[in-house]
């Protein structure tokens, strides 16, 4: 997207998380997010509390690798990091960059080599706060050189986008889980596992033409075909492991 002016651009990945509804295409979106500014990854994660030990269980999408998280939780930076708890307070974007020898000196230098090691020498975070009232974190890092107002002023409503389609996945996703009842679920459950109707009828201690009723109205619920693509959906919204 580097050929487009930052208003195309702007509109364009506005557009896309406003065609958002589910969780692959949420990931998509943030994706390209951080491919159109020039940053490897993009993030969206519950703000860190005071009391938050470790960064993983805060995520909520990202595409860190997962041997970042790992040795991030193993040295335990989440609390040695400054901006975390700039984050966490402020309502302003917290923006970073390794080169400037001042924003430096806020990592612990086994966090500095942590980013340097995974090209990580540029970032910027964004508070947010969900519908539902939690703090959430918009987080982008890479490495890239450092950032233009007019970038930061363009992400910031970007990040705006991203809650608004956050919002519209999590309200589909809770909605689903009450759409279905137990006993649907547990049919789903084990046509995922590559039970038949009859088999399903046996565990359950069911009869197959129960079962297939069951199966019939989580179709109907989650808007699909079939039962192939009745059991991606759940999978693909966490309904089932």
């Amino acid at each position: 997207m580097s050929y487009m002016t930052t208003s195309e651009r702007q509109s364009v990945l506005s557009a896309e998380l406003a065609a958002v509804r589910t969780r692959a295409l949420f990931n998509q979106a943030l994706h390209r997010i951080a491919g159109a500014f020039g940053f490897s990854h993009c993030t969206l994660m519950n703000s860190p509390s005071a009391e938050d030990l470790f960064l993983k269980p805060l995520i909520i999408e990202t595409s860190l690798p997962g041997a970042y998280l790992r040795d991030f939780d193993h040295g335990h930076m989440l609390r040695a990091c400054s901006f975390v708890a700039k984050v966490r307070e402020s309502a302003v974007p917290q923006v970073w960059h390794l080169s400037d020898p001042v924003v430096t000196q806020s990592f612990p230098p086994e966090l500095r080599a942590l980013m340097l090691r995974h090209k990580m020498t540029a970032g910027i975070m964004f508070p947010l706060n969900a519908a539902d009232g939690k703090r959430l974190v918009f987080w982008l890092s890479g490495e890239r050189t450092s950032f233009s107002q007019s970038e930061i002023n363009e992400l910031a409503m970007i990040a705006l986008h991203a809650l608004d389609a956050y919002n519209v996945v999590k309200r589909n996703e809770d909605y689903a889980h009450v759409a279905l009842s137990t006993r649907e679920l547990e049919v789903v459950r084990w046509t995922a596992q590559g039970k038949t109707s009859v088999e399903i009828g046996q565990i359950l201690a069911l009869s197959d033409h129960t079962v297939n009723a069951y199966m019939t109205n989580a179709i109907k619920k989650l808007d699909c075909v079939n039962r192939t693509q009745l059991v991606a959906k759940a999978i693909r919204s966490k309904l089932i492991d």
